[in-house]
């Protein structure tokens, strides 16, 4: 592997882990707040939505051979 490679694989893992650690964040303080079901959900959706786009960009530039 050389160094591009590598660094292409930590900045995905690393960015996964900040995602899972802000969707923690995200249902933990729809918890305390005492959000129902529909209050989370909306949370979770809305603040969840650029990681999202990050996800669909990679793929699309996946499958475009970009």
């Amino acid at each position: 592997m050389d160094l591009a490679q590598i660094e292409e694989l930590v900045t995905y893992l690393g960015i996964t882990a900040l995602v899972g650690l802000m969707c923690w964040i995200v249902y933990d303080v729809g918890v305390r707040a005492g959000a129902g079901k529909f209050g989370l959900w909306t949370m979770m959706v809305v603040l969840m939505a650029a990681p999202a786009v990050f996800v669909i960009k990679s793929i699309v530039v996946l499958f475009l051979g970009a």
